[in-house]
């Protein structure tokens, strides 16, 4: 395969024409959106994450990668592992794998990659197997306390101590599930989409135990992680001194005696440790109270650095163990997963230091990839030519000079006496680098009469490698100044905790320092340098890292935020840099040797600049000339193609000739041997043949004398057929009765009949519902067809359906053969009434009922007064939408019409019928039968009324209570009736100021307003106490509540209602509670209250 067939797009950007920026993105947004991850430029590798998971990491691709080198296979990141393991296995040459990139880039995946793949490929043993098992599992434990998740990134690599923990052991450690209780915590980010923490903390544990942690180291470290949580929970609170200084103290002394409990600390050492500080020098001690501002700093700081030191203490303890015990001179591979490039709206302090060691990065990539371009030209024998190129030195040195760099100028603001703060800190930058090319502020640019609105007072900008990038200094000196008290360290050594106090060995006393402790900037400045210094004395591999979205969703790919990381990582500039000298190289071994090359590239007629011929490489300068030596091996490759087919078929041609003579030979004799053998075969086994049958028939000749033949299988026969004879005259003896319902049948009284027996079971099993069909009248099949209907739409889903199964569909419960005016309404084409019945039809305004009678006919349902039988509703069958009923004993059900029909405008019907099984199987056969399309018939467990009568059927509040009761009631009309009645008579009592009179006969006692006159409105109004007796009352007979109300003359035309007194009576007696005294008050629980939808029972009466 050539160097470009079957790629997608350049896969090593070195050879990417024209080189822009564009194009440089659009070459990766090509590869990556065919799930080409990886590309090269040179021996770096750029990785794009693609937010899923891939199959091109499996064992089979270790081995291909393993077997090749760096350029003869697609990029891959084991392609670069592969090339720094075998440099450190062959060359002897220690090595180093740096991956950069933003955080959400899979720097950490990465760096997994790299490590199973070296962990797969390295050698065998029982100890090396145990150091690649450490190592692998060593990355659960650094992720669970070394990885957070941040704003970009579910597992972003930072070292923060907001990263919660999946603790089983919480009551060992006194900690709470609820993240909401820690001030250290997130509780927004606490937990991860997707993420299992239990599952989690268990790997944790695991890998813990395989890397060698004991079970007391393990939860000595819990322990620590637990104290970290508990400071956040430390809250400090104003106080004065006695001469009036402020001072600060613990507002709740629990938290402190839990940490004081956890790690067996005195709580009062801690608590002093906390709110005062001990300045010690030569001569004497001074003890200074804090105020709360600096006692919260003291408490984050000493927070800040236990889990520090917690962490450095778990890496060195992971190094220790995967640490060979052997004395011999060892070579090492690092692996650097370090944070890349950051332009934030408000970058800090935070933000310029990761920026000066990207720029340190930087450096060490250019210096390095020159000096390796420039040993690589010395190896071969080819003059090196001078490349330029930016070198980012003076921007390092802008930072880092150690008198005149902006880290110096901080720690001496820092150290300074006086008034010291981030203005005074601006304000000697401004002075110190006013005329520095790559430094700019607002001072600065108003000098040189420049005017932008981006830039702050409080702000100074910085022109990187990768652009420009403004700080606000604000919080520079306190964040700089990230110092920890002599005393807390003291505490936290005097803790009788053998891994925190192992954490502080400066608070030993005898170890006491009373040199000031370096500033974090001077901290990070030196272990830049010794990670400068470590990458240099390496062979550095390079992973840059890109992320191609910021919502972390496979298959996007935004142009724009990977041309800004593209511009952090400096990729351009590392092409520009790989293709200073010579752009492409390749050993004379997988071209030609190198006479042949040269003779080759001779022919060509090709410019000696392009060309450069090494001891063992050839070199070509530009792309262009690639490309074109590409094509004209194509093109050669074609004619060569051309020339060998025809050489091979002609080849092929004459050995098959010959293989085919060859073979009519062979075949030929083998073909006459073979029909000799068959002929012989055939006549052998003849005689075989005659011989076997004439000995047969002399055997059978002579056995015949002395036995019968065949009696074995007579007996048999006779046996199988006695038994079969047997089995069917029992079974015509012992037949079931002719009823359907007789399902018996005896059973066979062998096994082998059985097949038979269910079959015989069956056949008369059929005969007798024949039988019983051929007995029946068309009437009583059409009476079948509908009961058969009825348990289709109602069996195990209404209530009442099992008591309306025994009882026959009569269709007329009104009398209509005797009404004439009814059988008018129904139309001469109708046909006969298929149910007459009398309903109660519910208005949905108010919830009161009224009688209505039913007429169903083929095409409509008619609904007529039962006083006035002239039509009132005609609802053709076509119109009804569907129909709901509930799951209860009750005869409610509601017919909801379709919108467009004339009957619909008006709204769904709510009705109740005794019969409600018998008339909805015949509306929903009707219809069936009058449109061809079975209508819906809703069965629903809930009693709201949204759910039986829709959206356009609204009943008020007081009406669900009568509904409710309906619901619970027998299916008997006087069950009906009584729960009916009785309820009616609460609802219109306790309602009659909403209604306006409490009953239609008491016509004389309505103002002109159509309500009640003052003076007698609290002659309807019922205490709660009753209403509430009345409400709990299940059992009252029909008699007792006639009698009641004849004894209240609650009849038409009959005195007024009864007074306050008389009503309490009737009430008590309709109860069966004579004993109740009127104004006996009875204390309700408001909590008991039944409750009806969003309305409570019984009504508050004012």
């Amino acid at each position: 395969m050539t160097l470009l067939e079957g790629s997608v797009g350049v896969e090593d950007l070195v050879l990417l024409e024209p080189l822009e920026q564009e194009s440089l993105i659009r070459n990766l947004q090509l590869r990556y959106e065919k799930k080409e991850i990886y590309t090269y430029i040179g021996n770096v590798l750029v990785s794009v994450n693609p937010y899923q998971q891939l199959p091109i990491y499996d064992l089979e691709f270790v081995a291909k990668y393993r077997d090749y080198t760096f350029y003869e296979l697609k990029p891959h990141i084991y392609a670069l592992a592969n090339m720094a393991y075998q440099s450190l296995r062959d060359q002897d040459r220690d090595q180093c794998i740096l991956i950069t990139g933003e955080s959400g880039a899979g720097k950490t995946e990465a760096s997994k990659l790299v490590m199973s793949y070296v962990a797969a490929v390295c050698g065998k043993g029982e100890q090396v197997n145990s150091v690649k098992e450490q190592l692998l599992q060593s990355n659960p434990v650094l992720e669970a306390f070394g990885n957070a998740k941040t704003i970009r990134n579910d597992n972003s690599s930072r070292f923060v101590s907001e990263h919660l923990l999946g603790l089983g052991q919480e009551e060992a450690l006194k900690l709470e599930r609820d993240t909401g209780g820690y001030a250290y915590l997130n509780p927004d980010t606490s937990s991860v989409d997707g993420m299992d923490d239990d599952a989690n903390f268990k790997v944790l544990q695991s890998a813990m135990t395989v890397i060698g942690f004991s079970e007391e180291e393990i939860r000595q470290v819990l322990e620590v992680a637990a104290l970290v949580l508990k400071l956040g929970n430390v809250e400090l609170v104003n106080e004065f001194q006695a001469n009036g200084v402020p001072a600060s103290g613990i507002r709740d002394g629990r938290g402190v005696q839990e940490i004081g409990e956890l790690v067996g600390l005195n709580s009062g050492e801690l608590e002093r440790a906390l709110c005062s500080r001990t300045m010690e020098t030569a001569k004497e001690k001074v003890v200074t109270a804090l105020n709360v501002v600096q006692a919260q700093y003291a408490r984050d700081a000493l927070a800040k650095n236990i889990y520090s030191r917690l962490f450095n203490w778990l890496v060195n303890r992971i190094n220790e163990s995967i640490k060979v015990s052997t004395g011999e001179k060892r070579k090492v591979m690092g692996v650097l997963d370090i944070y890349g490039f950051e332009i934030l709206e408000d970058n800090s302090f935070e933000q310029f230091v990761i920026n000066y060691c990207n720029e340190k990065l930087q450096q060490v990539f250019i210096e390095m990839t020159l000096k390796e371009e420039q040993e690589e030209y010395k190896r071969e024998g080819i003059p090196w030519v001078k490349v330029e190129y930016f070198d980012n030195g003076i921007i390092c040195n802008l930072i880092e000079h150690n008198q005149r760099g902006i880290l110096a100028m901080l720690d001496e603001e820092c150290l300074r006496p006086g008034v010291v703060s981030d203005s005074t800190f601006l304000a000697k930058l401004n002075q110190l680098f006013s005329k520095h090319s790559h430094y700019e502020s607002k001072v600065t640019q108003n000098a040189q009469r420049q005017y932008d609105h981006s830039m702050g007072l409080s702000c100074f900008r910085i022109c990187h490698y990768a652009g420009k990038v403004t700080y606000n200094v604000n919080s520079f000196i306190d964040k700089n100044n990230d110092l920890l008290f002599r005393d807390l360290s003291q505490a936290m050594w005097k803790a009788r905790h053998p891994l925190l106090r192992s954490l502080f060995p400066e608070g030993d006393p005898k170890q006491a320092s009373l040199k000031r402790p370096p500033t974090a900037g001077a901290q990070f400045k030196s272990s830049v340098t010794t990670l400068m210094k470590n990458l240099y004395s390496k062979n550095p591999n390079y992973i840059r890292c890109i992320k191609p979205n910021e919502q972390q969703q496979r298959g996007h790919f935004s142009f724009e935020l990977v041309n800004v990381q593209a511009q952090y990582l400096g990729l351009l500039e590392n092409v520009r840099v790989r293709r200073a000298g010579y752009a492409y190289r390749q050993a004379y071994g997988s071209f030609l040797e190198r006479e042949g090359v040269e003779k080759v590239l001779g022919e060509l007629s090709m410019s000696s600049e392009e060309l450069a011929f090494g001891k063992t490489k050839i070199f070509i300068r530009s792309p262009k000339t690639l490309f074109y030596l590409e094509e004209q091996r194509r093109l050669r490759l074609q004619q060569l193609a051309t020339l060998i087919q025809k050489t091979y078929r002609g080849w092929r041609c004459r050995i098959h000739y010959q293989l085919m003579r060859k073979s009519q030979i062979v075949i030929s004799s083998w073909f006459r041997g073979n029909m000799q053998k068959k002929r012989y075969g055939k006549m052998k086994a003849s005689a075989l043949l005659i011989q076997a049958y004439v000995r047969g028939w002399k055997a059978r000749k002579n056995y015949r004398k002395y036995f019968r033949s065949g009696a074995a299988l007579i007996l048999s026969n006779f046996i199988y057929k006695s038994m079969v004879q047997k089995f069917l005259l029992g079974l015509k003896n012992n037949l079931p009765s002719p009823s359907i319902l007789d399902k018996k049948w005896p059973s066979a009284p062998y096994k082998y009949f059985n097949t038979a027996n269910h079959e015989l079971q069956r056949l008369f099993h059929q005969w007798k519902c024949k039988k019983f069909r051929d007995q029946l009248s068309p009437k009583q099949v059409e009476v079948l067809r509908e009961k058969l209907c009825a348990s289709e739409l109602f069996k195990g889903k209404k209530s009442s359906y099992p008591q309306s199964v025994p009882i026959p569909f009569h269709g007329d419960y009104i009398g209509l053969q005797r009404n004439s005016k009814l059988q008018k309404l129904k139309g001469g084409e109708e046909g006969p009434i298929l149910m007459a019945e009398t309903v109660m039809k519910v208005n949905r305004g108010n919830g009161k009922t009224s009688s209505r009678i039913l007429l169903l006919t083929k095409g409509h349902v008619i609904i007529t007064d039962t006083k006035n039988p002239q039509a009132k509703t005609v609802i053709p069958l076509n119109s009804l939408a569907r129909v709901s009923v509930t799951s209860f004993k009750d005869g409610l059900f509601s017919l909801h019409l379709s919108e467009i029909s004339s009957v619909g405008s008006k709204g769904d019907l709510l009705l109740v019928s005794e019969h409600v099984i018998e008339l909805l199987t015949k509306i929903y056969r009707a219809t069936l039968d009058a449109t061809q399309i079975q209508l819906p018939v809703a069965v629903t467990a809930d009693s709201s009324t949204s759910s039986v009568c829709g959206e356009r059927a609204v009943l008020p509040a007081s009406s669900l209570i009568l509904l409710d009761h309906l619901s619970q009631a027998p299916s008997c009309s006087t069950g009906i009736m009584r729960s009916a009645l009785l309820f009616a008579v609460i609802l219109a009592l306790s309602l009659a100021r909403s209604f306006g009179a409490v009953c239609e006969e008491s016509q004389e006692h309505v103002g002109p307003g159509g309500g009640h006159s003052k003076k007698d409105s609290n002659l309807y109004q019922l205490p709660p106490s009753l209403l509430r007796r009345l409400y709990d009352s299940r059992v009252v007979s029909l008699d007792g509540l006639l009698k009641m109300l004849s004894k209240a003359s609650v009849g038409p035309k009959e005195s007024p209602l009864p007074q306050k007194r008389d009503m309490h009576d009737f009430f008590v007696g309709l109860m069966g509670k004579r004993n109740l005294q009127p104004d006996t008050p009875v204390d309700i629980n408001q909590e008991n209250i039944p409750s009806f939808g969003t309305f409570k029972y019984p009504p508050s009466v004012e």
